[in-house]
């Protein structure tokens, strides 16, 4: 059975405006904090070298807010993936994610699917994930980790 190999993409987050997270839903006060990163494309590939798996538009939001006296942060991570030509096991690995200070790392997070129900289609994924106000804080890049994966060839 062909196998995806791991790929990581590194994500560099910035203090950015609070603009444009409208559908994050997110109380944005004038004491919120946000932090955003980009990865535009990058491909999972098949141990055999061909492309396997298309990752675009990698999108990672912090936001630390008030909401209802306390003070929360999360993480969003989004996404779109293809399966390029292979389908997607029933149940998934899904990915993981460390969340750096520098070279240390503050978080890890994982999920344990992908929404990817077909191949050869791009699905949109959201996730999110709640993090110490302390790790938002000191955050400066996020590695997003494509685990490796069984799969199916059409």
């Amino acid at each position: 059975m062909p196998s995806l190999q791991e790929a990581r993409a590194n994500v560099t987050l910035a203090p950015a405006k609070p603009t444009g997270l409208a559908d994050l839903g997110a109380p944005l006060d004038d004491a919120a904090a946000v932090k955003k990163g980009r990865a535009h494309e990058f491909p999972q590939l098949l141990t055999d070298g061909a492309i396997g798996r298309r990752f675009q538009d990698l999108r990672v939001i912090g936001i630390k807010t008030l909401e209802a006296d306390v003070t929360t942060a999360k993480v969003f991570v989004q996404f779109e993936v293809f399966g390029d030509n292979t389908a997607a096991p029933t149940n998934g690995v899904g990915f993981e994610a460390a969340l750096f200070a520098g070279s240390e790392q503050l978080a890890s997070l994982s999920s344990s699917s992908l929404f990817l129900p077909y191949a050869n289609f791009w699905y949109p994924n959201r996730f999110v994930f709640e993090i110490p106000a302390a790790d938002f804080d000191r955050a400066d890049r996020l590695e997003f980790i494509a685990k490796p994966e069984d799969v199916r060839t059409l």
